[in-house]
């Protein structure tokens, strides 16, 4: 599928290349227009709002926050081609009168239409210090799929190379992949942080920022090269750059248009890196 196809059912977008297309838009309506045109995506990698107050939420009821999350989820199932995946990182919320640190995933179990393969935890060091409970150190990734007998899983591209005996034998036989071993459902990765001396090279003005590393294990796990990958909360950009950096064509909705310019200028910085790269490799 060509991305030009996209762009003629979306409109102008805010910054776009060969590869890349990104809109100033709600994430609801570039979805309705997609689902017009009858195009399709191969996956949605994204981490809506927590609904805990940010600077770029409208904080809603919890149950008004459920159906809206889940309305955008089944929109995006309805855009999805039939062997197409869909990647959900969400984190805790509170609920009056029923838990202080509630899993999203609980809210929306049974109130979206995609198959769920599995629940990755993503695990991180730093965090908010806790007195009154444990300090949090984790937040869930959804892996849902359109096709529970057909979907994408890339294993190869993801192995973990720190293998403890990578030599060792059974039957004469190495034991382990010579490539490194699963790297399971729980994913120890570092959080993009902030602060003076201890700020992440990534780091961006946006404030709930993910990290690359993350996003490019979803990436070449879970997509093919050439897909097209949906981000509606594309936030800082981070899935774009992870989709340029992977061979990977991307479509990204962001409702605020200052965070669209962060992205903007991301993107012309991982565009310059990846040609400084490659003439660099042009010459061995």
């Amino acid at each position: 599928m060509k991305l030009t196809n996209f762009k003629n059912a979306l409109g102008t977008p805010y910054f776009e290349t060969d590869s890349i297309l990104i809109y100033n838009m709600d994430c609801k309506e570039g979805i309705n227009a997609i689902k017009n045109s009858g195009y399709r995506i191969d996956c949605t990698i994204t981490s809506p709002p927590y609904n805990i107050g940010k600077e770029y939420e409208n904080k809603m009821d919890i149950t008004e926050y459920r159906d809206w999350l889940a309305s955008i989820v089944n929109g995006i199932y309805d855009i999805t081609s039939d062997v197409g995946a869909f990647l959900l990182n969400v984190g805790y919320l509170e609920v009056t009168h029923r838990g202080k640190a509630v899993p999203i995933t609980y809210l929306l179990w049974d109130h979206i239409k995609f198959y769920l393969i599995q629940e990755i935890i993503w695990n991180y060091g730093a965090g908010v210090a806790c007195k009154r409970m444990l300090s949090p150190r984790n937040e869930k990734i959804l892996w849902y799929v359109k096709n529970a007998h057909s979907y994408t899983f890339n294993l190869d591209e993801i192995r973990d190379p720190d293998v403890k005996y990578p030599n060792q034998k059974k039957n004469g036989k190495l034991r382990c992949n010579t490539l490194g071993k699963n790297p399971s459902d729980v994913w120890q990765i570092a959080k993009v942080t902030s602060g003076e001396n201890r700020s992440s090279v990534e780091r961006t003005d946006h404030p709930a920022q993910f990290p690359t590393d993350l996003i490019d294990r979803m990436v070449k796990g879970f997509t093919n090269p050439e897909d097209i990958i949906l981000d509606p909360f594309i936030g800082s950009g981070t899935t774009a750059v992870s989709c340029m950096n992977n061979g990977r064509k991307c479509i990204g909705f962001e409702i605020r248009e200052d965070y669209c310019d962060i992205i903007c200028d991301r993107l012309d910085q991982a565009y310059e890196e990846k040609r400084e790269q490659e003439s660099i490799l042009s010459l061995f």
